[in-house]
């Protein structure tokens, strides 16, 4: 979200209570993920099972305490640093598919065809039709989900992400299609301002863990002025089982479905459509794609 990094999808091995657990973050080894993915200015990581003991539990491999509590100001500490810290962790991150998605490169086929299929059913012919003129992905990365998603079913797309050599990486990545990209911010998003009344669907996956539950709120109040008529807020993340974890490794926190739709009502939004991701790997956490206008 604002500047830090990017998630993404979590890993979840045996541990106590069905707890995730996580490897080591060393670059040559995938990392298990708790929160969100990448893709975008920050990370994401599938939902997993919350440490029902109070504390932190240590995972093995990280030896880093994971936190949980039931809103971000619990667990985080200091704001700065936990933005500081996800963006440094970013920048250590290579700029191809497999770093967007911490190691889970061969799932990218199957978030991306079920993303198609659920915005097919808001752009589809309807007195309620999203446009197509238009489209803002945030948490945009190497341009991933712009490439196969965004640019396929609109005429122009918007990309922003908090990691400058991500973006520099996109005008390669994207090849000659890469000419319908109008504009790359780069900028977290708790300090992200979509243009007014610009956009048809805005796409925020994999990030919201990077955002404190105060700045998620804003900036999806500052997305609602960014939509065109019959326009779309899409957040597609990982869902932890309960409460809210935090990860002191990447500085990203992994929110219950519950605490996610008390904060989209809060900025003003409605809920239109949820889906449950299928056909990930059973170890990784659950993944939720919502719709809200």
């Amino acid at each position: 979200p604002r500047r830090p990094g990017q998630a993404r999808p979590g890993r979840r091995l045996p541990g106590p209570e069905g707890s995730p657990v996580r490897p080591s973050r060393s670059r040559g080894l995938p990392p298990l993920l708790s929160p969100p993915q990448r893709g975008t200015v920050a990370a994401r990581s599938p939902p997993g099972g919350a440490p029902r003991e109070k504390g932190g539990r240590l995972e093995p491999g990280s030896f880093c305490p994971r936190r949980t509590a039931t809103m971000t100001s619990k667990v985080v500490e200091d704001e700065l640093e936990f933005y500081s810290k996800a963006e440094k962790y970013w920048k250590d991150i290579p700029a191809t598919v497999d770093g967007m998605l911490g190691g889970y490169g061969h799932i990218s086929s199957i978030d991306i065809n079920s993303s198609r299929k659920f915005l097919l059913r808001f752009i589809r012919d309807g007195p309620t039709k999203t446009g197509t003129a238009r489209a803002l992905d945030c948490g945009a990365g190497i341009g991933r989900i712009t490439k196969r998603l965004l640019l396929p079913l609109f005429k122009t797309v918007d990309m922003v992400d908090v990691t400058e050599d991500f973006l520099n990486k996109a005008k390669t990545y994207l090849g000659e299609e890469g000419r319908r990209v109008r504009n790359y911010f780069c900028c977290g998003l708790q300090d992200f301002s979509p243009e007014p009344g610009a956009y048809d669907v805005i796409w925020i996956q994999w990030v919201i863990g990077h955002l404190t539950d105060d700045d998620l709120s804003s900036f999806l109040k500052r997305c609602r002025l960014g939509l065109q008529p019959n326009g779309l807020i899409v957040i597609k993340d990982n869902m932890a089982q309960e409460g809210v974890i935090m990860d002191d490794v990447d500085s990203s926190v992994c929110r219950d479905l519950d605490v996610v739709c008390k904060i989209i009502r809060r900025a003003g939004l409605s809920l239109l459509a949820q889906e449950k991701q299928d056909n990930f790997p059973d170890e990784i956490y659950h993944v939720y794609t919502l719709a809200m206008r």
